[in-house]
């Protein structure tokens, strides 16, 4: 059987918010009455004659640093939520122009009070909008919450208004059970288009949430005993370390200039290139971070991009490529090369020992071997196997059913891709059960959207062909990365009550919790769930549009994958924050840390601890109460760091 299968382009689902209705939209007038009263009136147009009065209550005055609660009229505190949101969409859809919207949105800003200057504080601030946002809550004695926001943006004051007007004096339990995708019918259709902008409404609920689930455990002495996570905090004149972890990670990414020197002057003079996966151990990557800048022939990268760099890396003369990863990475560079007419060209590994990885492992098993028999009983059937495994498994497993290598940045495209070339087609894919789960999960999602969001992912699907495929995607169920197992329901939670405003980063190997989450959070572009590659991209991204913002704002990263990326995003944070003139921005990476992955505070080094059917070596950590070390702990890969002899040694060829 025969299949030939070309991966098609991913591009990003685009949909204009609002149709656009030639009927004329009505004018708005405030008319502000009594300026010495804490009571104003406000005329508007008769079409929304349930807001010809908006009174701002003078409850609690005390209570806040606000003289009044905003645009809370005594009418509708008793009125529910859903109520209450209710008739704001049917005002916002009684305005079919998107000017007549923005306009409404902007009547809206005019309603609530300034926030004193003392509020305007970086606890205070809204992450992810393109505006400045603040945002002030408070839970009442009398059990209900009250919200104060402002913003340096007309438009997002607006929308912060439009969400007080249903919250504010709303019990805990209905502030908490408002979803974002109940706001969707709010989208402003601005003008441009801008996506961002509509964001704000999604971004201001989760803090919203966030600060309202604080408050209360607080008054019910139930605070949760979470400590922060490790992180980074990067700014323009230099790196701020938080928790033992961090500062062992802070401290091996500014190497010793003259091992960096030694490093190059090896690699130059026996032409050897570099490729190392993003996982390797941060020392190892911090010198060779520092050596890219004396020899170009140095990559760090995913899977993906490992081998392709190795071929350009011979191009350009090196005779040998030194590969800094597990054993499929190995195999794979070298398959690459001799595929390219570069069998001449020497790969060296950076240990005698075995480097394996628990999802090659799993793909070696005997249940895989059974997998694998049912999809050759099963024609026509495609194997769709993940990269994180060995030649010899990729071979053995074409002899049952016609095989294809993904990796993480393009499972999805090469399943829709093979699905549409075949679509009587059944797709076996494995060995990564969380991933197959994750993607099982992101294509039911997509029989909510419509055909023409479901052809920007990929242009020869629909709604109709997404719902036939599900019955016949299948996939491995004894099958996990033992790092990316540790991001689950007891990660997730601390990351709901800490960081759930936050950036959420989240590899598509981690378990369905932690890719809820992170989807979630993509949804409102605070998220980003996909490769190594896609993470990073990721970071950058929203980092270059603060810098280009020019204003003061704190971004906080959760990395929801092995803790070695750290040094190339401390890498691209600093190359971008360097070059900006903005020296009030700060970056903060979070390394999230388990309870399944504490080292033991014994100096017995011996000691060693199982995860599923992997018995994995301990070594005790920098701090025992935080639970990380360099080499095994938080989200840090012990098969990775396997290379144990020292860098110069190992590049000299004699290890």
């Amino acid at each position: 059987m025969a299949l030939a299968l070309s991966v098609a382009p991913t591009s990003s689902s685009s949909s204009s918010l609002l149709s656009r209705n030639p009927n004329p939209s009505p004018n708005f007038r405030t008319t502000h009455l009594n300026f010495g009263s804490q009571r104003r009136i406000y005329t508007i147009n008769p079409l929304l004659r349930s807001f010809k009065c908006l009174q701002s209550s003078s409850k609690d005055v005390n209570a806040s640093p606000f003289s009044i609660s905003a645009i809370a009229s005594s009418s509708q505190t008793t009125e529910l939520v859903p109520h209450k949101l209710q008739r704001l969409v049917k005002e916002f859809k009684s305005l079919t122009e998107p000017i007549d919207r923005l306009k409404w949105v902007l009547h809206y800003a005019s309603l609530i009070p300034p926030m004193p200057e003392l509020s305007r504080t970086e606890s205070n601030r809204v992450m992810g909008c393109t505006a400045r946002v603040w945002l002030e809550v408070e839970l009442g004695q009398d059990g209900k919450m009250r919200f104060w926001a402002d913003s340096d943006s007309d438009v997002s004051k607006g929308m912060c208004s439009c969400l007080i007007h249903v919250l504010d004096e709303a019990s805990p339990e209905e502030v908490m059970e408002l979803k974002t995708e109940d706001l969707a019918e709010l989208n402003v259709g601005l003008l441009g288009g801008e996506r961002s902008r509509v964001n704000t409404w999604y971004n201001v609920l989760v803090s919203m949430q966030k600060k309202t689930r604080r408050l209360v455990a607080e008054r019910e002495g139930k605070v949760p005993s979470f400590e922060p996570f490790p992180s980074l905090v990067l700014t323009a004149h230099g790196i701020e370390a938080k928790g033992s972890f961090a500062q062992a990670q802070a401290k091996y990414l500014f190497p010793e200039e003259s091992r960096v020197e030694e490093l190059v002057d090896v690699l130059k003079e026996k032409k050897i290139g570099v490729v190392a996966h993003f996982y390797m151990d941060p020392e190892v990557q911090g010198v060779l971070t520092a050596a890219q800048k004396h020899w170009p022939h140095i990559s760090i990268s995913d899977s993906l991009i490992m081998a392709d760099s190795a071929v350009t890396m011979a191009k350009a003369g090196c005779q040998f490529i030194t590969v800094l990863g597990v054993d499929f990475m190995s195999e794979n560079v070298r398959a690459i090369l001799d595929q390219a007419g570069f069998e001449e060209v020497g790969v060296y590994r950076m240990s005698d020992e075995t480097i394996g990885c628990s999802l090659a492992d799993a793909a070696s098993a005997p249940a895989y071997l059974n997998y694998l028999e049912a999809a050759s009983r099963s024609p026509p059937s495609l194997h769709v196997v993940y990269i994180n495994t060995s030649l010899e498994t990729k071979a053995f497993a074409h002899e049952l059913v016609p095989t294809i290598t993904c990796t993480s940045s393009n499972v999805v495209q090469t399943i829709l891709q093979a699905f549409a070339q075949m679509p009587e087609l059944t797709v076996w894919y494995g060995p990564d059960s969380y991933m197959g789960a994750n993607i099982v999960k992101l294509f039911q999602q997509m029989t909510l959207m419509t055909d023409e969001e479901i052809a920007n992912i990929h242009p020869k699907h629909s709604l109709d062909s997404i719902k036939s495929l599900l019955p016949r995607l299948h996939y491995f169920q004894e099958g996990t990365c033992i790092v990316h197992h540790l991001f689950g329901h007891e990660v997730v939670e601390r990351i709901k009550y800490m960081y759930c405003d936050a950036f959420l980063t989240a590899h598509l190997e981690v378990p369905g919790e932690m890719f809820s989450l992170a989807m979630e959070a993509k949804k409102r572009e605070m998220g980003v769930v996909g490769s190594t590659q896609n993470i990073l991209d990721f970071i950058k991204q929203k980092v270059q549009e603060a810098v280009d913002r020019n204003v003061d704002d704190h971004l906080q990263f959760v990395l929801g994958t092995e803790s070695g990326m750290v040094t190339s995003i401390v890498a691209v944070i600093r190359s971008l924050l360097g070059s900006s003139a903005n020296s009030k921005l700060k970056v903060e990476v979070v390394f999230p840390v388990s309870s399944d992955s504490m080292t033991k505070t014994s100096s017995d080094s011996s000691n060693s601890i199982k995860v599923g059917d992997v018995a994995l070596p301990v070594v005790p950590g920098v701090a025992g109460g935080e639970g990380c070390s360099i080499h095994g702990g938080c989200a840090s890969c012990p098969y990775m760091k396997v290379s144990s002899c020292f860098i110069i040694n190992a590049f000299d060829m004699d290890c």
